[in-house]
């Protein structure tokens, strides 16, 4: 049957390989905004990170506060006593008052302005933690609507294809050239393309939404600029040291520092705060003429169980929960490198693969193309071997985009920002 009417078969081929060669470049509008940059857009807007903020100003000012002389204000108290109240009349009278100020214990106040310098160099150290995890959400959200795109670009592609090849089975159809099973197939065809496209641009505006709120601004972020050689300028390759300089790690590193200064600060507090201070007395007597007095009074709390033993309970409780937090960390940052690692091999192994499928079945679907066109092969089964061939060449954008990801977040991890 002749098919002369009908496009060649490199039509569609050519087609989306052209599309499966933009996973060599990152999009135009993307190079004006480089990854770095993005980051930091993101984490002037992060909400986690004004709160961390605050708590850090609020433990720098009580570091400065500790360094104050006394570790509360003055206590001032005024007594008035006359014997008018009990309903005689021999005209006693007494007025008296009296201030005083709490004493640090010994070693109280330099305690209490090392916990407080404890708790702001840990909540820096969850700041660059939060730092770190807005660096991989911007990465993830990248990545999603990069891959989004070019499943949208491949799919309008493939549509475009499928309308030419509608058409000109359409025509064959009509001057008897071609059976009409072969015009509903490909029309079946047309309608999963439109299909596609409709569920592309879904994914494409919904990546594209999230990035846009995450970023506080329009732009797509570059990630596919950087290769394997960004890791040869990090400390991946040294695990370890990878590990002791995580951000997460130094974290729960800094709380178990603080809760060793509250360690000390509850030694350091074995009893209420004692008081001194100076006290006026003005009294009249019966008969006799006015008294003044001045002296120094004391305050002097003695020490209890009943207070001491749960403040010195609660710190301990608060290092062990300390100390355990650090061993989590560790153990969850070093089963994160391991992932990330393997990540990264794979996603390099995945992309040879996928270049070489895709070529392959790219090559597959071009030769049953020109089967059916001799009639050697019906058009369902060109149509199929198509499909194989878009869906490869997703396969392929994904893989890509995957490798330039994986790299960026090996990156990351190793604490260096692109």
């Amino acid at each position: 049957m002749d098919r002369g009417s009908v496009p060649p078969a490199r039509t569609l081929g050519a087609a989306l390989l052209a599309v499966a060669c933009l996973a060599a470049a990152p999009p135009a509008h993307a190079a004006g905004l480089a990854f770095h940059d993005a980051v930091s857009a993101a984490w002037a807007i992060d909400p986690m990170r004004a709160e961390l903020a605050t708590n850090r100003q609020s433990a720098d000012d009580r570091a400065d506060a500790a360094r104050s002389w006394f570790p509360g204000g003055p206590v001032v108290s005024a007594q008035y006593y006359d014997d008018h109240f009990i309903g005689s009349n021999l005209g006693y009278t007494t007025y008296q008052g009296s201030i005083s100020v709490p004493l640090w214990l010994p070693g109280q106040g330099t305690a209490t302005r090392r916990v407080a310098q404890a708790d702001a160099a840990a909540i820096q150290e969850r700041m660059n933690a939060e730092h770190m995890a807005v660096a991989v959400r911007v990465l993830d959200a990248t990545g999603a609507l990069v891959i989004a795109q070019r499943r949208q670009a491949v799919a309008l592609s493939l549509l475009q294809a499928m309308r030419r090849l509608d058409a000109a089975t359409a025509h064959a159809a009509r001057v008897g050239e071609s059976p009409l099973s072969d015009r509903q197939a490909v029309a079946a065809e047309l309608a999963a393309a439109r299909n596609e496209v409709a569920l592309a641009r879904e994914q494409t505006a919904t990546a594209a939404a999230a990035l846009q709120v995450l970023l506080g601004r329009d732009g797509v972020p570059d990630i596919l600029s950087c290769d394997a050689r960004l890791l040869a300028r990090t400390r991946f390759g040294t695990p370890q040291l990878v590990e002791d300089n995580d951000p997460r790690v130094r974290a729960a590193r800094r709380a178990v520092m603080a809760a060793q200064e509250s360690v000390r600060l509850a030694r350091a507090s074995f009893m209420p705060n004692p008081e001194i201070g100076v006290g006026v007395i003005h009294q009249g007597q019966y008969g006799s003429p006015w008294d003044d007095q001045v002296g120094v009074n004391v305050i002097m709390p003695l020490p209890s169980a009943a207070r001491n033993v749960p403040q010195m309970a609660a710190a301990r409780d608060r290092l062990a929960a300390a100390g355990s937090q650090e061993l989590q960390a560790r153990r969850a940052v070093r089963v994160e490198l391991a992932q990330v690692r393997a990540r990264l091999d794979a996603s390099a192994a995945t992309l040879d693969g996928a270049r070489a499928a895709a070529g392959a079945l790219n090559r597959r679907a071009d030769e049953m193309e020109r089967s059916w066109q001799v009639g050697e092969t019906s058009l369902v089964e060109a149509l199929r071997a198509r499909q194989a061939a878009y869906s490869a060449i997703l396969t392929l954008n994904r893989a890509e985009i995957e490798w330039h990801a994986a790299i960026m977040r090996a990156a990351i991890a190793a604490g260096t920002t692109p």
